[in-house]
């Protein structure tokens, strides 16, 4: 398993304090913050939006590449979510701009025995999904926050945003998205992480269910 893994499950047990009003909204072992902090694998990359592209293949009638402008001229839609990450901390009301996964759908041809989606990102990142869950109405390539552009940190100039799951899932700087017949696991999931994470089920981990927090994002760098 990989060391991230088993450093989190190893973490000491601190019990998260939560309003009796609020509690309906944060999954278990989660701790409220206004910072957005600052996580990720790598080197954060930098983009020339007049190079930039965005490829969809795999189970699709023809491969696709999408400009940042092609993007752009798409629908877009503003949105507010509550946002949860493995770490332990979760972020609520957190502003989202950009284009609703269902609503680039009917522009991608995709065969109807795909059923799940790989997202690739940089650096050398992947996390997979089904499909249909990318397909609830609050899902979206976002490539704005809180009002303003995204930060190069937080996954400029697009990022996935699934609210319902794990934030890793919510990959940054995607630059793929390959649909798939079968299931296969991405980065983290190949590395102790939980194929699906649900964070209302704390499905943080491959194997057995382990009720183990983690405050090492208190100490990362956050806006």
């Amino acid at each position: 398993m990989n060391k991230k893994a088993e450093r989190l499950k190893k973490a000491p047990v601190r019990v998260a304090e939560v309003a009796p009003e609020l509690a309906h909204r944060i999954p278990p072992g989660q701790t409220i913050t206004e910072r957005f902090p600052i996580l990720h694998e790598g080197d954060v990359p930098k983009y020339d939006l007049s190079t930039w592209t965005l490829r969809v293949f795999g189970e699709v009638a023809e491969e696709r590449t999408f400009t940042f402008d092609d993007l752009m001229a798409l629908p877009q839609t503003k949105q507010v979510n509550d946002i949860h990450c493995v770490t332990r901390w979760s972020k609520l009301d957190t502003e989202w701009e950009g284009i609703r996964f269902i609503d680039l759908l009917p522009l991608l041809g995709v065969h109807a025995d795909a059923k799940y989606v790989m997202i690739h990102a940089d650096e050398n990142y992947d996390t997979n999904l089904p499909l249909e869950d990318l397909l609830l109405d609050n899902v979206m390539l976002a490539h704005r926050f809180d009002g303003e552009p995204l930060t190069d940190k937080h996954g400029w100039p697009l990022r996935l945003v699934v609210p319902h799951l794990y934030f890793w899932k919510s990959a940054k700087w995607i630059r793929g998205i390959e649909f798939m017949k079968e299931d296969r696991p991405g980065f983290w999931e190949r590395n102790g992480f939980h194929n699906y994470a649900d964070p209302f089920r704390e499905q943080r981990f491959s194997g057995e269910t382990i009720d183990i927090p983690e405050d090492e994002w208190v100490h990362k760098e956050f806006d």
